[in-house]
């Protein structure tokens, strides 16, 4: 693989010095692109993109000889994201998208016809869809209304009742970029004997959690936005104690405890989340994810477990400052607890297409969502390329 100067990682200060500057020297994207998309699809970073040469390598001369390293990788892609979140490596699964791990629980909940589930508007399809799909079975789905993006919690809790069994919430907003405090959602709705979903596409690895101290239920994300994987290679985690309660919806080979035993297989499902891995991994995906991760874990241990939080909210209230400098309009959140890397705004009386447009032509990479533009940054982005963005927008009209 060939790599620009911009993104040698072999050149310029060590992690441990400046971890910002090591982060972008992994970016290869840097070389053409100011690149503000987190939240939509992520470019990979030099050891993920190793990763996949070195699996098609495998693949290609070796064949199915090198496959127990294969299955090695995925497990300790397994104990990566235990490590993220706090969890135990048997309440981790390995999921294709965010979209199989919310139908893993919405299809195989022992739903009773009457209960109800808890929605906010404004969810991402994938996050609303497989609760509507449960309505066949008399499930009645209650969408909350946002406030200017905002997830109020009391809104929220206002439509709970007895009947109700979950509450399903992005920890980010996708397009309002709002960050709900999930310690207090966790409390409150346990405290209601109710169950916490938590989409965390927008959010994982970005900020501290720990599910020993944030008992969260169920969480699912995919890979390819701020982990900076590739399409195809995600997450769910199933509390110890919610193995059991879930019916297995999909079931294979990979579902049972002897997943080897291929002649004379018994039906004894597994004690552990990977149960709900029915079939084969995508194994190169995988790997590469779990090239990707091991960077987040690197931070972590060098910098601490808030390192990039800190960096992600100061990157994007710097951003923020310059729109407002130059009278651009910004919805982000005034509390830090509910900031996050997404920042969306509006120029008055210009398209947020042509906006987007228009940064495309200066190198700079951002999407149209909510009725703005969306910038989504990340650890690597430069104040410089923030500049930039706020300058292209302000001169569009």
């Amino acid at each position: 693989m060939t790599l620009s100067a911009a993104a040698d990682p072999s050149q310029g200060p060590p992690i441990d010095r400046d971890p910002w500057s090591w982060w972008r020297r992994q970016m290869p994207v840097t070389a053409k692109w100011a690149y503000l998309d987190h939240a939509a699809v992520a470019p990979l970073p030099v050891p993920a993109v190793q990763a996949i040469s070195e699996f098609q390598r495998q693949a290609s001369e070796e064949g199915d000889t090198v496959w127990p390293e294969w299955s090695r990788r995925v497990e300790t892609l397994r104990a990566q994201f235990a490590a993220l979140v706090g969890a135990e490596t048997d309440e981790i699964c390995l999921m294709p998208n965010t979209t199989a791990g919310v139908n893993l629980v919405a299809e195989g909940f022992p739903w009773s016809p009457g209960d109800s589930v808890v929605v906010p508007e404004g969810e991402f399809p994938s996050n609303l869809f497989p609760w509507l799909n449960q309505e066949s079975k008399g499930v009645d789905v209650r969408i909350v209304p946002r406030r200017d993006g905002a997830v109020d919690l009391d809104d929220l809790f206002d439509a709970v009742d007895e009947s109700t069994r979950i509450i399903s919430a992005s920890w980010v907003g996708y397009s309002s970029g709002y960050r709900i405090d999930l310690n207090e959602l966790v409390d409150r709705a346990h405290r209601r004997g109710v169950l916490v979903f938590v989409d965390a596409i927008q959010g994982l690895g970005m900020y501290p959690l720990d599910v020993n101290e944030t008992p969260v239920d169920f969480l699912a994300a995919d890979g390819h936005k701020w982990l900076l994987g590739p399409e195809g290679a995600g997450m769910a985690m199933i509390r110890r104690e919610h193995v059991g309660l879930l019916r297995c919806a999909s079931v294979g080979w990979n579902s049972v405890k002897a997943s080897h035993q291929f002649s004379g297989a018994e039906f004894d499902l597994r004690d552990t989340a990977a149960r709900y891995e029915g079939g084969s991994a995508n194994m190169i995906g995988m790997a590469a994810l779990s090239a990707s991760v091991g960077m987040f874990l690197d931070i972590r241990r060098t910098h601490g477990e808030a390192a990039i939080a800190e960096r992600i909210l100061a990157q994007a209230n710097f951003l923020v400052d310059q729109l407002r400098r130059r009278d651009l309009v910004t919805r982000f959140p005034e509390r830090a607890e509910h900031q996050s890397g997404i920042v969306t705004f509006m120029s008055p009386g210009a398209d947020p297409a042509a906006i987007r447009t228009a940064a495309l032509e200066q190198g700079i990479v951002v999407s149209c969502r909510g009725g703005g533009v969306r910038a989504s940054l990340h650890v690597y982005n430069t104040q410089d390329e923030l500049t930039r963005l706020a300058d292209v927008a302000v001169g569009v009209r």
